[in-house]
């Protein structure tokens, strides 16, 4: 019996460490579905045809999600998706994001210059190949460089020869990798954005809150040849009300999660990395509430990097509660413990993988010693403007195309050259005194934060940093897309040669912004990808590959029930209503944020007051989930996920389902609010295949 306790009591501390925590936990590769789970659960079965034909009818947008709704390349997603486009094309005469915008004709659809939308079309596992370069006994940076070079050439190989992009997206912290291959549309119009009032009905105060009243979209359509993109892949649209317990899925591409992060790496978060963010974007947050508060106008300019920072502060505010919540973090410290004596109990497994933990710790200490100066210099956190992101891009892109493929930057492989370019060379309105008030800010930021670095002295000497903004913003002429041109023409010899005070800022903090990434990729990326592996495998060797990976801003595919909740002892209905957003209004007299656009006061009488608004399930999502379509076991569109509550934040690294929720808008109320408040029946007709 002794010799037989030690293996009975290994299988059953494995059984317990990778037991689910929670049935429907986890942002599953479309390529690894939980079928059997899904089957035995809720008699679906998630057949490849399904599959698909969902992951095709998706849409990477931005850093966000969307989907195909019509057979006429109509894209439905977040209004909060598409508001950098909607601002791009508003002026201080027509602010669509105060008066909303719909195209009564295809004639009226607005260009959006320099948008690319994704859509998945194959992917192929290639973990042999990029795992095969490596050498045994070569060090972390060593082992990074030869899968690098080894994910250049497979990136290179498959766009040369299929004309997609394509991408290698490292699963497990590089236990696995996948060559996702995307089709990419380029020409993409605006057709229809409600107004701002609406879209973010509630603003900061009920951002990540539930229940919510947000018509949270915006659709545009693809075009290919000057002609409406057709495809067979599109979601058609539920005229069916959803019921408590009914199941929908979630298909998007959530940014990051970090449950497989060892304690260490989140130690990091909690102590250097978060309190940074915090801080440094407290700061951003007051510095455009002042500039807001100068005058209609200013307010418009500041509101897209406004809206982007509070929603990063408030979601970086919950991860943050997380991990300082004491159990959270125990429980987080006990299933490591727990994998790494389940390794410790078999002499094989802890030869090659019980150092990974002490490794990436180490690496985690060695980044807390240069993290501030990487978020400075190679971030660029200390040159808060435009015009400094348009520099380094033309001098980068100079620079890296000199060198072969597998040895530049890897955002500047030839698989990203086309998209950089056509980035660079996309009109977008620049406003040189807001540019200046940030950039202002910023290197007052960086005097403080890295006073010793000599190139802080060449850049400010005993000049205010007022006068060095304004005399690097009045002096730069990249506003214009024929000089962006014409440096893309001229490549080094004219980036070198440029007298552009912003170029000659880009080139002075070039060489220590790459010594410091340097650093980065083989001090900390390097042993967190080789360590990482090493974890990842024991996994697998224990439990196989039935667990699914940390988020990667990739297509995943999440599934959960619609279900209200117990909040403070006090149930929250699983779906709002219109009139329910009325009440929200008249309860705060109708000001803002909660005051209503003139379009819902008209048209109240107009619509059906209990038609669902929003809606809440208890799908696993993440930042970057932000306009994935939710469907129901049909694959039929329900709705629109825009949101999570303040519970879900936590879920970035323990999933909990008890009060955690996906908010959506509800495909009904889209519906609803399209045809009666917008007048938009041909828009309603195509999406429900009337047209």
């Amino acid at each position: 019996m002794k010799k037989f306790f030690p293996k009975t009591r290994l299988f059953v501390l494995v059984l317990a460490l990778f037991a689910p925590l929670s049935a429907d936990e986890g942002m599953w590769l479309y390529n690894a579905p939980p079928s059997k789970w899904l089957k035995s659960k809720y008699n679906f079965e998630a057949t490849p045809e399904w599959l698909s034909h969902l992951r095709l009818s998706s849409v990477r947008f931005g850093g966000a999600s969307a989907s195909f709704v019509s057979a006429e390349g109509l894209v439905l997603t977040n209004h909060h998706v598409g508001q950098g486009l909607i601002q791009n094309l508003s002026t201080k005469e027509r602010d669509l994001m105060k008066t909303g915008f719909y195209a009564r004709s295809r004639s009226e659809e607005l260009k959006c210059p320099g948008v690319e939308l994704w859509v998945l079309e194959q992917i192929e596992d290639v973990t042999p190949q990029v795992l095969g370069a490596e050498k045994q006994g070569t060090s972390p940076a060593e082992t990074a460089a030869a899968r690098e070079k080894v994910i250049a050439r497979l990136e290179k190989d498959c766009s040369d020869k299929t004309g997609l992009k394509c991408a290698v997206v490292n699963l497990f912290s590089g236990g696995m990798y996948h060559l996702y291959q995307y089709k990419v549309y380029t020409d993409v119009r605006l057709v229809l954005a409600p107004e701002y009032a609406i879209a973010f009905f509630g603003g900061d105060p009920d951002n990540f809150t539930y229940p919510r009243y947000d018509l949270d979209i915006s659709l545009f359509r693809v075009y290919e040849n000057g002609k409406p993109g057709v495809s067979p892949h599109y979601l058609k649209w539920s005229t069916k009300p959803l019921r408590e317990g009914d199941l929908v899925f979630c298909s998007g591409n959530p940014g990051s999660t970090g449950r497989l992060l060892t304690y260490s790496q989140l130690e990091f978060l909690r102590d250097v990395s978060y309190p940074f963010t915090l801080a440094n974007y407290k700061r951003r947050q007051a510095l455009l509430h002042e500039y807001s508060s100068r005058g209609v106008e200013e307010s418009r300019i500041a509101l897209r990097n406004l809206f982007g920072i509070e929603n990063t502060l408030k979601a970086t505010t919950g991860y943050q509660s997380g991990l300082l919540d004491s159990k959270l973090m125990a429980k987080k410290a006990g299933e490591e413990k727990e994998l790494r004596e389940a390794i410790s109990k078999n002499p094989d497994l802890q030869k090659i993988h019980g150092h990974a933990w002490d490794e990436i710790a180490e690496a985690q200490k060695r980044l807390s010693d240069f993290f501030k100066p990487l978020a400075c210099f190679e971030r660029g956190q200390a040159f808060n403007t435009v015009y400094f992101g348009i520099a380094r891009s033309l001098i980068r892109l100079a620079q890296e195309k000199g060198r072969p493929n597998s040895e530049r930057l890897r955002e500047f492989r030839d698989s990203n050259l086309a998209s950089i370019e056509r980035s660079l060379l996309s009109p977008s309105p620049i406003y040189d005194e807001f540019e200046i008030y940030k950039l202002t800010d910023s290197l007052k930021q960086f005097q403080e934060e890295l006073a010793g670095y000599q190139e802080i002295r060449w850049l400010l000497g005993e000049r205010r940093a007022e006068d060095v903004a304004g005399m690097l913003i009045s002096g730069t002429k990249l506003k214009s897309l024929e000089v962006r041109k014409q440096y893309i023409e001229g490549g080094i010899e004219a980036v070198y040669l440029s007298e552009d005070p912003m170029i000659k800022l880009a080139l002075l903090v070039d060489p220590v912004s790459r010594g410091l990434r340097s650093r980065y990729e083989k001090e900390v990326e390097a042993v967190e990808n080789k360590n990482g592996a090493l974890i990842a495998q024991a996994m697998f060797k224990l439990r196989g590959t039935s667990i699914a990976p940390d988020a990667t801003g990739t297509l995943r595919l999440s599934f959960g029930v619609v279900k209200s909740y117990t909040e403070n002892g006090r149930k929250i209905p699983c779906e709002t209503t219109f009139a329910g957003l009325y009440d929200r209004s008249k309860k705060f007299g109708d000001k803002p944020p909660f005051e209503l656009p003139p379009s819902f006061i008209a048209r109240r009488g107009t619509l059906s007051l209990g038609a669902p608004l929003n809606f809440v399930a208890t799908c696993d999502s993440i930042g970057g989930n932000s306009g994935s379509p939710l469907v129901n076991r049909n694959g039929e569109f329900v709705g629109v996920l825009f949101d999570g509550n303040i519970q879900s934040l936590p879920t970035r690294f323990v999933y909990e389902d008890d009060t955690s929720r996906s908010v959506m808008v509800h495909g009904l109320g889209i519906i609803e609010a399209l045809r009666k408040v917008y007048d938009a029946g041909p828009l309603v007709d195509e999406v429900l295949g009337k047209k």
